[in-house]
């Protein structure tokens, strides 16, 4: 085989293995129109990795085959979600930005039950959960809480866009790494080791999973389905995936969801500068609702 052929083979399929630009501004837009994230034209290489798992299991042969089933009746039905899923970034901790939790256990929590003599239970939610290791964090915290305060009653929502993560923080399995964060005498009273002692696996404890209702959510929906007002939400690390005026839309929604007085709790990166938003800021990434637009 001579070099041309070699060369001309490569070229094919060099071709046939990447996405064409077409076929990744549809993408893009389909991603952008059904989540709300933006890919910008740096992210070519990320979405090809994320997306060749979805080529194997459906037996096709290349990203234009993924488009022509994505893009026609039944792909929009069937791979949506799974698109969602891969597309998605999940990236958290036990005890992610600890100050946080020091600030709902010590000041957020006894401000919200004073005067109404622990009859109202409090409804946190997490907003975009990923493995669940905020929610599961969150349960501890609270149930410490709890402990300290009797009559002191709590709910917790979690909810993500990603059914992968969700499927995985249902249950509640994590590595002996992955819960390092978390203090030793919580480790004792929440998490169970493996009877496998070779293995490194750790898993919630049933109590603390029960704790924890896990939904599918997407902040693009017209409703979040969500009757009940939220004393606090924690949405931290995931507005920095939207566009500005995405991120002002979703902000508002979540105002919509919080108490007058509840708390929404940002990441550190994340800023609301110059949003009209009904918030105070409080602390660093931490804001409270008022009645009325600050």
């Amino acid at each position: 085989m001579g070099r041309a052929e070699v060369r001309l083979i490569h070229t094919m399929s060099t071709r046939e293995d990447s996405l064409c630009s077409r076929d990744y501004v549809r993408l893009c837009e389909l991603i952008y129109r059904e989540a709300g994230i933006t890919l910008g034209s740096e992210k070519r290489t990320m979405l090809e990795v994320r997306l060749k798992p979805r080529l194997k299991e459906l037996h096709l042969g290349s990203y234009s085959q993924y488009c022509d089933y994505l893009f026609a009746r039944e792909g929009q039905t069937e791979e949506i979600i799974p698109l969602i899923d891969v597309v998605t970034t999940n990236k958290t901790d036990f005890f992610r930005e600890p100050r946080h939790f020091d600030f709902l256990f010590g000041k957020a929590l006894p401000g919200l039950t004073s005067g109404d003599g622990g009859r109202r239970s409090l409804l946190i939610w997490s907003a975009g959960c990923s493995t669940g290791e905020e929610p599961y964090t969150l349960a501890m915290v609270l149930s410490e809480y709890a402990l300290a305060h009797p009559g002191f009653h709590f709910r917790i929502l979690a909810t993500d866009i990603s059914t992968r993560v969700l499927a995985h923080a249902k249950l509640g399995i994590y590595t002996t790494e992955t819960v390092a964060p978390v203090q030793a005498a919580l480790r004792i009273k929440y998490l169970l080791r493996s009877r496998d002692r070779a293995s490194n696996r750790v898993r919630v404890s049933p109590e603390l999973r029960r704790l924890v209702e896990f939904r599918r959510l997407n902040f693009m929906d017209s409703s979040y389905g969500i009757p009940e007002m939220a004393d606090a939400i924690f949405c931290r690390n995931v507005i920095i995936y939207f566009d500005r005026p995405t991120q002002q839309r979703i902000l508002r929604r979540l105002c919509q969801h919080l108490v007058p007085g509840g708390y929404l709790f940002v990441g550190h990166a994340e800023t609301l500068h110059d949003m009209n938003l009904p918030l105070v800021p409080v602390a660093p990434a931490l804001y409270r609702r008022v009645d009325a637009p600050a």
